[in-house]
């Protein structure tokens, strides 16, 4: 187990907090109700440039409208609360990845809280729930079955299951990792594509209600391994999921990659980065807001995700 020294810009606890309020809607109209504070994954790293101890401001709009920061919570102040899925009908080469996920699992800060689960037929198989002992959680990580009978309906519909365990966990900072195909044909072939899948969107939804951001990983299926049109369809939905939600997706042509260590060293190193960013949203109304948060300094680059869904 490891402590993660205080960064830079995860530290970027001091943010402006004389933003200006508006209290009428995007059309004009005053919003009913009250406001209500809302809290989005924001991770923050400087351009080329080495960590150093640094105040960032931030510009943070809603549906086009300034809003007031609350506060930054930064990683010594807020644990991480991180959910690892693997999907269990991966390519057999997928299964020496299992120790690399076990080690990072492992290293992760004191006071992180882990949960394991596998996307397969049914349900979600949840081998550890969330946990602060990170050795029972690591020694809960398997290599996938790897075989097409293995398959779930699609990927989302389990990834939907495991973002709805965080309702009960403490708020704070948040994050997923997948390890997936991303391919969802439960509706014919055209549901495979990123615009169409409807359990994709709701994965979204749902992940930007709960301020989870979402780490993607590819990895093809037993099934099919050599399909460039579907693996690129799980591609551009993995995408699509881990940008919306303020994560990254990662992967490597359209077959598996050599080795996952590349990717868990990146993402490891994008939670050490990543704050809880709280705001009085002052739009009530139901439905899609969209979120637009800029640092004041060019050589800050932000990722957080693209709205949320009251």
């Amino acid at each position: 187990m490891k402590t993660r020294k205080l960064k830079l810009v995860s530290t970027a606890a001091v943010v402006s907090l004389y933003l200006i309020t508006s209290v009428a809607g995007q059309d004009g109209r005053a919003s009913r109700g009250s406001a209500k504070p809302v809290t989005v994954p924001v991770t923050i790293r400087l351009r080329d440039k080495p960590v150093e101890m640094r105040v960032v401001d931030y510009l943070l709009r809603e549906d086009g409208e300034m809003q007031t920061i609350l506060s930054a919570r930064a990683p010594n102040e807020s644990p991480m609360t991180l959910a690892i899925l693997i999907q269990d009908d991966l390519v057999s080469s997928v299964s020496v990845e299992a120790r690399s996920i076990a080690n990072f699992v492992r290293n992760q800060p004191g006071g992180s809280r882990v949960m394991i689960g596998y996307i397969r037929p049914g349900t979600l198989e949840v081998r550890r729930k969330f946990t602060n002992e990170l050795q029972r959680a690591a020694e809960s990580v398997r290599p996938p079955q790897g075989l097409a009978s293995a398959s779930p309906f699609n990927p989302y519909v389990e990834i939907i299951e495991g973002l709805r365990r965080f309702d009960s966990q403490p708020l704070g900072r948040r994050a997923m990792i997948v390890v997936s195909d991303g391919v969802d044909v439960s509706r014919g072939i055209d549901s495979s594509t990123p615009g169409q899948s409807l359990d994709l969107q709701r994965a979204i939804t749902e992940a930007q209600r709960r301020s989870v951001a979402i780490y993607s990983i590819f990895a093809p299926p037993a099934a099919d391994p050599s399909s460039t049109f579907l693996n690129a369809n799980g591609q551009s939905c993995l995408e699509r999921l881990s940008n919306e939600t303020g994560g990254r997706a990662y992967f490597q042509g359209t077959g598996a990659p050599v080795s996952f260590d590349p990717f868990l060293k990146q993402i490891d190193d994008l939670l050490g980065r990543q704050i809880a960013l709280t705001y009085l949203s002052t739009h009530t109304n139901k439905g899609f807001h969209k979120l637009d948060i800029k640092p004041l300094e060019r050589d800050v680059e932000i990722r957080h995700p693209a709205g949320y869904t009251r």
